[in-house]
């Protein structure tokens, strides 16, 4: 039998790596030769923290950020060939729901399934794209001008646009997005592409400011410190017209909201952790700034297409938040730098 190198988590901060079988598929399946997987913060979360089903008797290879090229495809499937370089959307769906149906399987309820969450995912030389995938149209051949590693960073990016359709940034806009990581610099971007007027990042980290800037010296990076003065003094005292939590931090949603403009658009985009869930807010600011207040999780097959046509058009440079690439057999190094936040996007590199 054929193997692969993988990283198996077998627990709560045990990931081990092993030669492991090759997938098999079935005739509606198809097999990808992974090219690059980059590392996420919900891949940290399950690290850190264990996840509900994954044990010494059942582990799981993580990653859901990630593309190579298809090496088999099962002889019912038509639309695609080996050779074919890929991307996956990875959140599946039934197909037959009212959200399925209408484009948001992402938002399924009946099922879901996505690699590296609850099956195999691309920590892995080679990864199995079940029956669903393919029928729903997650695999997206790749443009010849995004490679595999901006492909990686897409299905943030596609998270992240779906957050930018929910607040509608406007040429003119003043834009504050409460987080400098990989998320908030995404975030940013995307502000700046819609034409924003000022695009503001707020951080606690220094560090992670300087990065923001070096990336785009447009960026205008406020320190917690000195959020409120900055934000009045660049809005001439009008307040923010779009602001985006992209944090984890409870405090940073009930900031937000003494920090807008009238009619101003808030998307708490961080989700937060269990025992931090309920948040007390001053309804009051909603109801006479006639705020509105939205939230958003992951991504359609139709955001995560739209983003990596932003990508391959030059409208969106997502190369920049590469910070490190390290080989499969290094993965723990990637997760220690990662978790110590130490640059960017971190990327397991198989080329």
């Amino acid at each position: 039998m054929d193997t692969m190198l993988a990283a198996r988590m077998y627990g709560k901060q045990d990931i081990r790596i092993e030669q492991v079988p090759i997938p098999e598929i079935n005739d509606n399946e198809i097999l990808i030769k992974v090219k690059s997987a980059a590392i996420c913060g919900t891949d940290l979360r399950m690290y850190m923290n264990g996840y509900k089903d994954i044990s010494e008797n059942n582990p799981r290879i993580l990653g859901h950020e990630f593309a190579g090229t298809i090496t088999k495809v099962g002889k019912n499937i038509n639309k695609y060939q080996e050779g074919m370089t890929v991307a996956v959307a990875p959140n599946m769906g039934c197909g037959v729901c009212e959200f399925c149906s209408s484009g948001k399987s992402h938002l399924c309820q009946d099922f879901f399934q996505a690699p590296g969450i609850n099956i195999d995912g691309a920590f892995a030389e080679y990864v199995r794209i079940p029956e669903p995938a393919v029928r729903q149209g997650n695999v997206i051949v790749l443009d010849e001008r995004v490679s595999t590693e901006e492909a990686a960073l897409n299905e943030p990016l596609s998270c992240v646009y779906n957050a930018f359709q929910k607040v509608g940034v406007f040429p003119g806009d003043n834009v504050l997005i409460i987080g400098a990581g990989p998320i908030g610099i995404m975030h940013a971007k995307l502000a700046k592409m819609a034409g924003a007027a000022n695009v503001m990042i707020n951080d606690l980290s220094k560090e992670r400011l300087d990065i923001c800037k070096k990336i785009d010296n447009s960026f205008i990076g406020v320190h917690s410190d000195e959020l409120e003065d900055i934000i009045m003094k660049v809005t001439k005292g009008k307040g923010l017209d779009v602001c985006i939590t992209a944090n984890p931090a409870p405090i940073t949603q009930k900031i937000a909201l003494g920090l807008m403009a009238m009619e101003g658009r808030v998307n708490f985009f961080g989700g937060l952790p269990k025992d931090k869930e309920n948040v007390s807010l001053n309804t009051n600011l909603i109801h006479y700034k006639e705020l509105v207040i939205t939230g958003s999780t992951k991504a359609s097959v139709a955001m995560f297409s739209k983003t990596l046509q932003f990508i391959a058009e030059g409208l969106i440079d997502v190369k920049s938040l590469v910070s490190n690439r390290y080989e499969l057999k290094n993965i723990h190094e990637a997760i220690e730098s990662s978790k110590n936040a130490t640059g960017l996007k971190n990327v397991i590199s198989f080329i």
